[in-house]
């Protein structure tokens, strides 16, 4: 099973905007509310798969999408996902 990342968000005018964007880009999202353990503005979220992190991540900074986070299930637990520094 492949690994999810989760995008979670302040706004939910900032989740639709990332999921245009997201989809344009050909990239296989899921929209789903934000998991309670995840503290964020928003109750949508997005989940991507790992291989489309770094295409997805180059977009949202890029267009300037403001995200929450980016967060991974870890053992039933959401811990913030950072492979590398903003």
């Amino acid at each position: 099973m492949e690994l999810l990342i989760l995008i979670a968000f302040d706004s939910t005018q900032q989740a639709l905007r990332a999921e245009m964007l997201l989809e344009y880009a050909d990239i296989e999202i899921d929209t789903r509310p934000t998991p309670k353990e995840v503290t964020a503005g928003c109750a949508l979220s997005i989940d991507i798969s790992a291989s489309d992190f770094e295409k997805a991540d180059r977009i949202i900074r890029q267009e300037q999408v403001e995200i929450k986070g980016y967060y991974c299930k870890d053992n039933g637990i959401y811990r913030l996902y950072q492979p590398y520094e903003r």
